[in-house]
């Protein structure tokens, strides 16, 4: 990939298109293994499942704060507007938030997003001056307020998170994609490097997942096969591609046979 084809995110730009987050890996050595295996640049934290305090060595943060990668801090476990900005507020206090992710969640059971609380605490938050990357339905209307309050991309749904059910809805992520001028970054529902391949041939601008890599059975293989699978994804997308035709097309032309 060349440099021109760099992922852009407000005054960000990442020469890798996958998002990987830190939660659920057995140890903090497997962490970092599977985060440098994928090649990322881009990490994601929940702000209320670590202690942002002990950055002792050997401890989660202090991995993070290495400078190995930026750091995209998000709100995962807030259920309100009000909990989402002052989780991040708090986390602008320690110097580690500027780009964020913001996470509203509307049910503990599927973890969908609460598209108004999301929308309030995204007006919020830009206003406040935060790089605001939401995470929302797979809804064309949602992404388009969500852009329009000036969110510097929008993170729509595959499945539910740690599903691992794969694109469910790929007619609405082609209508998203047609009408948004910000990338579109796909969360959750990734399972296998297949998915992420097909998100990006899609025409997504990105990839953030977490469980995929750390709940297989062999995290940091999975890693390598997702960075792969990004940009197989992404090169099929730039090089466009066949049609697809209801009957058979010889592969040899036909002209000149010998008869």
């Amino acid at each position: 990939m060349t440099e021109q084809d760099s992922l852009k995110i407000g005054s960000h730009v990442f020469n890798s298109r996958l998002i990987v987050g830190t939660g659920k890996y057995q140890s903090v050595e497997q962490t970092a293994a599977a985060l440098s295996a994928s090649g990322t640049e881009l990490i994601t934290v929940a702000l209320r499942r670590v202690d942002l305090k002990d950055r002792s060595q050997g401890s989660l943060m202090s991995l993070l704060m290495s400078k190995r990668w930026t750091l995209l801090p998000n709100t995962a476990g807030c259920y309100t507007a009000d909990e989402a900005v002052r989780t991040l507020r708090l986390a602008r206090e320690l110097g580690i938030a500027d780009l964020v992710k913001l996470e509203v969640i509307g049910d503990p059971k599927t973890l969908y997003p609460d598209n108004e609380q999301t929308l309030e605490a995204a007006k919020i938050l830009v206003k406040d001056g935060f790089t605001v990357l939401p995470y929302c339905i797979d809804d064309p209307i949602v992404c388009r307020k969500l852009e329009d309050l000036g969110c510097a991309a929008v993170m729509p749904l595959a499945a539910p998170i740690g599903s691992g059910l794969g694109i469910r809805n790929p007619h609405n992520l082609r209508i998203i994609l047609e009408r948004a001028q910000v990338p579109v970054i796909v969360d959750a529902g990734v399972g296998t490097a297949s998915d992420a391949a097909i998100a990006m041939e899609l025409g997504c601008q990105g990839i953030l997942l977490n469980t995929a890599i750390a709940h297989a059975k062999n995290p940091v293989l999975m890693a390598e096969a997702m960075r792969e699978g990004v940009l197989a994804g992404r090169k099929a997308f730039l090089a466009g591609r066949m049609p697809k035709r209801l009957y058979a097309n010889a592969s040899s032309p036909e002209a000149g046979l010998i008869e």
